[in-house]
């Protein structure tokens, strides 16, 4: 024989069920409110104001570190380029798509037992110092970065190539090495990186101070 339920059972039911349910309601009233400020302020607000910021402070930082000559933006300081003719300063390899590519960055990712890698620096070896009389080429010049966007040599690697830049251009060594010399970055703070120099620059204004039609 089933016993019929209370009223007072009932009742006590109904509101267990409609608190849980109510309670359910606010959660998800709260989880949709708190992805919507969170996307509006981490999404957009900070965004904006980080880049106004950026651009009010340090403007030539926040728009890319652009180089730009004659009123015509030729680079940016930070990417390099690559330089192939002989009257130039080279940059080191790059493995980032056909070279220096800002859109697939990445290195060779040959290790010391591949030996594709050998035989890559071999013919980079070659290239730079083809009679083998010009001393031991720059480990730089023939290795490829990480990013493979590096837009810097060392101050070695700029003044190995000297000699060739010089005679291609039919211009004085000395000159060419003071011009190198006044591009060397030193370490920062005198402590930070390595002495560098920026390649693109430094062909900019060799261009500006021994044009490649001089005789």
């Amino acid at each position: 024989m089933t016993v019929p339920s209370s009223p007072l059972a009932v009742n006590e039911h109904k509101v267990v069920a409609d608190t849980k349910g109510s309670s359910m309601k606010k959660h998800i009233l709260t989880a949709v409110l708190y992805t919507l400020i969170t996307a509006v302020l981490l999404g957009i607000v900070y965004p904006l104001v980080v880049t106004g910021l950026a651009r009010l402070m340090f403007p030539k930082q926040a728009n890319g570190s652009l180089i730009v000559r004659d009123g015509q933006v030729v680079g940016s300081h930070l990417i390099g380029q690559p330089f192939s003719g002989p009257g130039y300063f080279w940059s080191r390899p790059s493995a980032a798509g056909t070279g220096y590519d800002a859109s697939n960055s990445s290195g060779s990712n040959l290790g010391p037992t591949n030996k594709d890698l050998p035989t890559r620096v071999t013919a980079s070896v070659q290239t730079l110092n083809p009679k083998g009389t010009n001393g031991a080429v720059p480990i730089d010049l023939v290795t490829a970065s990480g990013s493979g966007l590096d837009p810097d040599i060392s101050p070695a690697a700029a003044f190995y190539q000297v000699a060739r830049v010089a005679a291609e251009r039919h211009a004085s060594e000395d000159a060419l090495r003071s011009l190198v010399a006044s591009h060397v970055t030193p370490r920062q703070f005198g402590l930070l990186g390595e002495p560098r120099v920026n390649v693109l620059e430094l062909n900019l204004d060799l261009d500006r101070a021994i044009p490649p039609t001089s005789k």
